[in-house]
């Protein structure tokens, strides 16, 4: 090989992830596009949304609770060991309060959707493109956008609210728990708790949330839909999903923090 072939060689080389980059941002602009277009198309698929509502809200409620909860004992535990060597126990409450409603139960809520549900669409939907299930819905005049990718898209900016409220009060309660075990009275952590979490940390919370949800679902229905190369593909894809949102989800929640909190 030239001296000349084998610099250009190097030069694709190092390039090929910063275009992967850009295919991959493009592909997820195009899709949100997409299925914001298709949203507004009948026909509607509300049974299927249901459905996807109940797999992604319903189904996922145990295990956004439970990790929330730990998470905030975890916190009232390192807090309450650390104040109540000073005498200011009480403070447990709002330190709890805040890093539950302003980060913990919206990350969680995320993270746990990804990885139970966006693994599932983009298995689900990457094994209908490799069996050209998704070539023969649109020989049937469906467009794969609004039957498979907008009640996924919907239902998970839906319910990811749902289910970070529910991880709010899940992660306060396993603090007010621990927190009550190591000294800090009932009544001191529920007074700072409502003295320092104003309304608009829940808000917050609740907005991170629906982007997250939108992050989730639209890489997964992405990876399904480039999948290819049969099984292996799938598993490909369905790994992909999860990494990748769950990059997403923490890239986007420091802007989203830094807009919402500073």
């Amino acid at each position: 090989m030239s001296r000349a072939a084998t610099q250009l060689a190097i030069v694709a080389k190092g390039a090929s992830p910063i275009k992967g980059f850009f295919e991959f941002v493009g592909d997820l602009t195009l899709l949100t596009g997409r299925t914001v277009w298709w949203a507004l198309r009948p026909p509607y698929e509300v049974g299927e949304l249901m459905l996807q509502m109940a797999f992604v809200g319903v189904a996922s409620v145990p295990i956004v609770v439970v990790t929330s909860a730990f998470s905030g004992a975890v916190l009232s535990l390192y807090s309450s060991l650390l104040l109540v060597k000073f005498n200011v126990g009480s403070l447990t409450g709002g330190a709890v309060g805040l890093a539950v409603t302003r980060e913990l139960a919206p990350v969680l809520a995320g993270i746990m959707v990804a990885a139970r549900c966006g693994s599932a669409m983009a298995a689900q939907i990457g094994s209908m493109k490799v069996t050209e299930q998704v070539d023969a819905l649109r020989a049937l005049s469906v467009s794969p956008i609004g039957y498979l990718v907008v009640p996924r898209v919907f239902a998970s900016v839906l319910m990811l609210p749902v289910l970070c409220l529910l991880g709010m009060y899940g992660g306060v309660i396993g603090g007010l728990v621990v927190g009550k075990s190591l000294g800090v009275p009932t009544a001191a952590f529920m007074r700072t708790l409502t003295q320092f979490v104003e309304p608009w940390d829940i808000y917050g919370g609740l907005i991170k949330s629906v982007c997250f949800g939108l992050i989730v679902a639209i890489v997964s229905c992405r990876q399904g839909l480039v999948t290819e190369g049969g099984a292996v593909g799938v598993g490909r894809s369905t790994t992909n999903a999860v990494v990748y949102s769950m990059v997403l989800i923490y890239i986007v929640n420091y802007f989203l923090a830094a807009w919402l909190f500073t």
